[in-house]
Order: structure tokens, then C-alpha cells, then sequence
């Protein structure tokens, strides 16, 4: 055993050890829950996964029907989730900086309204606030048979907004690869011209190479006629408005209650932050005749992001967790598609072990793309 000596060896002995005592109990339990229900002739496995759904989904972001798999339901479901968690962490981050830069206004009331709007939001459960902006919606604005028509094709009612929209016929996984393959480009020519342009001191138009090479897959694609769109507008009927992109209250109740509980912890940590950076960096941006607000932007902020990043990461988890309440509106997120699914099939141990799987996969994706980040930011030895 003289190779646990080595302490690089041994912490990845011990590492796979575990991993080993936690799959080997994984399994057991499963063994044990699947020769149970055998016993009493439940159905177990995941073939339910290729039969057909017969489950109606009311909002979707890609081709659906009843007549559709399971699989493609969860898929749905998912998809669902992962565009009202991004949107929330994205809209909220914006707002939260925002407010947590106000918090640290010289105006006191600024500062004080900023800190009544973090307080409000975050000693309220969430839960509370999704039924406030849902119920808000649904009563104050009038049904369908009423709905304000805002603009031409622009129809709001307690169901939504409709708006007209384009939408794909064909095309768009070659428009999606091609933007791919843009930016995978844009990143090297921006890489090249940096390095240029910080070994000659010279400035260069990188970025300009950069835009171009972007935009140049996607134009190819286009020119090529390989993509087909088509114009749809709403149109107002007696029970519903069909036609175009409905966006539902369900989803707005969702983003809205995530985002601002979202930007209120957000608020926080960019406050503190930027309290973080010792005052000698404001000091020393003022000897120079920097204002305030550029002082911010190029002196301070960049080194509270050192103190941000990790909290932020914790924060971004939670919203895509808290997604989860979406099944107390009805918005159809990961759960809600996998509870009708397990009602549905009634292989409820199946079910419940894919939404989990899947959150875990999401959740380790996120942590490992905000901890490569803030590797980037962190300081370097020299």
C-alpha cells in the first residue's frame, strides 16, 4: 500500500472509491425497486419513452403533437424550461446591476428606493409573486373577446400578447450551424488580432474581421436558398387569437417572478462587490481625472468581478432550480410535462429519475461554465 503515499494518487483513489460506493447503491435500489414492482407486475424500464405521448402541450418551442413521443414531450418540457431560466437569468443579471450600483448612489433617495426594492423581493417567497404578477394578468386585462389591439397584428387579453412573427419552414438547423461555425471563427480572428495588437502596440480592426467573418456562414446560407420563412399575424376569433407568436400569461408570470428575485440577489452581490475594492482604486481613478461613472465601468467593476463570480454562480443555479414552480401557474416546464407523463404511464420511478438526471446534467453544466469563467477573471501569479 505504499502507493497511498502519494497524495496526487491518493486523492483520486478515494475520489473513484466514493464514486463507486454511490453508483454501487444507485444500483441496489434500483434493483430492489424494479423486483419489487415485478412482484406486482408494474412495467419497468424506459420503452415507455418511444410510445406515444397523447399528452397536449400549450406552449412549445419546437414541432409537437399529441401524436408525438414521450421523449419528444420531455424534450419539449425541457426546452421550455431552459429558454424561461435563461431569459430570467439574463434580464435579471441586467436589472440587478443596476439596482446594486444604485444601492451605492450618493443620492439618498435613489439609494433608499433601490434598497426597499431588494428587501421586497427578497423576504417574499417566490411561490407569493408568481400568483401575484399571474393573477394580475389574468384580471386585469380583458378576455379575448375583448382584447386591445395595441398596434396593428398587436392583440393584448388576460390569455397574452400576440404579435406577428416569422416562422421557419426550412433551414434553420443549417442557419444555426452556420451561426455556430461563425462565432467558432469570430473567437479566432478576435484571439489573433489581440495578440497583434498587444505585441505591436498598435491598434488593428480585429473586430471589424471578426463581425464579418460571423455574419459570412449565415449570409452563404441565405443566398444559397436553403432557408424558407413565412409571416404569420394573429388573428382575433371568438374564444382565442390564432396565428403568429403568442406569448401566454403563464410564461410572463414565470419570467417576471424569476427575473426580479433573480436581480434582487444579484443587487447584493454586485454591491458587495464593488464594496470589495479598496478605496484607493477610486482615489487613484479620481488623480487621474476619471469621473465616477467611468471609474465604474474600467476600474472598479472588473476587479469586483473577482468577488462576484462565485456567489453569482450559486445565484444562477437557484433560478433554474426555482423553475420548478412553474407547475404552480401551469406553465408546462420539465416537471409539469414529466408529472403528466408519470400519471400518464404510471412508471413514476423512471420519470421522476430522467427530470432529476436531467437537472443535475444542467446544473453541473452551469457550474462548470461559470467556474471556467471565473478562472479567466481571477488574478494571476506573475
Amino acid at each position: 500500500m505504499l502507493f497511498l503515499n502519494d497524495t496526487r494518487f491518493r486523492a483520486v483513489f478515494y475520489q473513484f472509491v466514493a464514486i463507486s460506493l454511490v453508483l454501487l447503491a444507485a444500483w441496489a435500489m434500483y434493483a430492489t425497486a424494479s423486483a419489487n414492482l415485478a412482484k406486482q407486475d408494474i412495467a419497468t424500464g424506459f420503452d415507455f419513452l418511444s410510445r406515444q405521448a397523447g399528452i397536449a402541450i400549450s406552449e412549445t418551442s419546437i414541432a409537437y403533437g399529441p401524436t408525438d413521443t414521450v421523449a419528444r414531450a420531455i424534450l419539449v418540457g425541457l426546452i421550455n424550461t431552459i429558454k424561461v431560466s435563461f431569459l430570467a437569468a439574463l434580464f435579471g443579471t441586467l436589472i440587478g446591476v443596476f439596482v446594486g450600483i444604485g444601492r451605492m448612489s450618493t443620492n439618498p433617495l435613489l439609494s433608499r428606493l433601490m434598497l426597499a426594492y431588494v428587501e421586497l423581493l427578497r423576504n417574499v417567497p417566490l411561490l407569493l409573486y408568481l400568483f401575484l404578477w399571474y393573477f394580475l394578468i389574468i384580471l386585469v386585462f380583458p378576455p379575448v373577446r375583448q382584447a386591445i389591439q395595441l398596434f396593428p397584428g398587436f392583440f393584448l387579453s388576460n390569455s397574452g400578447l400576440a404579435m406577428p412573427s416569422l416562422e421557419w419552414r426550412s433551414g434553420f438547423e443549417l442557419v444555426l450551424a452556420a451561426l455556430g461555425l461563425g462565432v467558432a471563427a469570430a473567437l479566432v480572428v478576435r484571439n489573433i488580432a489581440q495578440r497583434r495588437r498587444i505585441s505591436s502596440g498598435k491598434a488593428n480592426a480585429g473586430w471589424i474581421v471578426a463581425f464579418v467573418v460571423l455574419v459570412l456562414p449565415v449570409l452563404a446560407v441565405w443566398a444559397s436558398g436553403a432557408v424558407s420563412l413565412s409571416w404569420s399575424a394573429p388573428e382575433a376569433g371568438r374564444f382565442r387569437l390564432t396565428g403568429g407568436l403568442q406569448i401566454r400569461p403563464e410564461f410572463v408570470a414565470l419570467l417576471v417572478g424569476l427575473m426580479l428575485n433573480l436581480s434582487a440577489s444579484v443587487a447584493e452581490i454586485v454591491r458587495a462587490g464593488i464594496q470589495a475594492v479598496s478605496k484607493g482604486q477610486w482615489e487613484a481613478a479620481q488623480a487621474l481625472g476619471l469621473p465616477r461613472s467611468r471609474t465604474l465601468r474600467l476600474v472598479v467593476l472588473p476587479q469586483a468581478l473577482r468577488v462576484i463570480i462565485p456567489p453569482l454562480t450559486n445565484t444562477y443555479l437557484t433560478v433554474f432550480k426555482n423553475s420548478s414552480l412553474a407547475i404552480a401557474i401551469g406553465y408546462p416546464d420539465l416537471v409539469m410535462v414529466s408529472n403528466t407523463i408519470m400519471n400518464q404511464t404510471g412508471q413514476a420511478m423512471e420519470t421522476i429519475a430522467i427530470f432529476m438526471g436531467i437537472y443535475l446534467g444542467l446544473s453541473v453544466a452551469i457550474s462548470l461554465f461559470m467556474n471556467w469563467y471565473n478562472a479567466r477573471v481571477a488574478l494571476k501569479a506573475r
